[in-house]
């Protein structure tokens, strides 16, 4: 089966035109579910790839209220500014621990 220049062309366009409506699909359907007040949730999976823990750790810091976490539905998120502070707070200590180990 042979197809000339020009149909192969339309049919790359409405390729094209389909990916692109696609992309603007889940483009509007993630910053719907994944957003609170403008700000970017992420789910269990993404803060475990995020950070290279495990989901038990995860779940020490949920339990120890050293990470702020909201239930929906069930699925647990979290503010990427929440997670953010934590890593902060978490490298400021261990900055100082090793200051003060030098010391002694």
């Amino acid at each position: 089966m042979n197809i000339d220049r020009t149909e192969f062309i339309a049919w790359m366009k409405r390729i094209i035109q389909r990916f692109d409506l696609v992309d603007e699909l889940l483009k509007v359907r993630n910053t719907r579910l994944e957003t609170v007040d403008g700000e970017e949730l992420l789910d269990n999976q993404d803060l475990l790839q995020l950070l290279k823990v495990s989901a038990r750790s995860l779940q020490r810091y949920r339990s120890d209220g050293k990470l702020p976490y909201y239930s929906i539905s069930g699925k647990i998120y979290y503010k990427r500014s929440d997670v953010e502070q934590v890593i902060r707070e978490s490298y400021s200590r261990s900055v100082a621990e090793r200051k003060k180990k030098k010391e002694l």
